[in-house]
């Protein structure tokens, strides 16, 4: 027979929290960050090239979208792509990166109702 404490249920609560962040971490390390989730909605709609995604993100210049790029591949969200003549790379969200979908109009949603409520205030 399991008998419940305090004691137990307070650490059996930290470690739920525990593993909670540990997840949230995750996600924040792969798409935190000023300019990886920014650019993976530049390219929901369709592939685009370096300069398209330069255009499409304002402010980010050309040293930081190759770092950031680089980063969104290793992780699997992106894929680089060229046709052979002319030579012309474009970048494309893999099925992978999909599943950010819901993700991104889950905090859409909660940044316009927070900047009502803000307004508000």
């Amino acid at each position: 027979m399991l008998t419940f404490t305090l004691e137990n249920f307070e650490v059996m609560a930290n470690e739920n929290c525990i593993r909670t962040f540990s997840g949230i971490e995750d996600a924040l390390y792969v798409i935190g960050g000023k300019w990886r989730l920014r650019i993976i909605i530049a390219l929901f709609d369709r592939a685009r090239r370096f300069n398209e995604i330069q255009r499409s993100v304002s402010g980010i210049s050309a040293k930081v979208l190759t770092a950031e790029l680089k980063q969104l591949e290793l992780n699997g969200f992106i894929k680089r792509g060229g046709l052979e003549a002319p030579a012309v790379i474009t970048y494309a969200l893999t099925d992978y990166s999909q599943t950010l979908r819901t993700v991104v109009h889950a905090l859409h949603d909660w940044g316009k109702a927070h900047r009502e409520n803000i307004k508000r205030q």
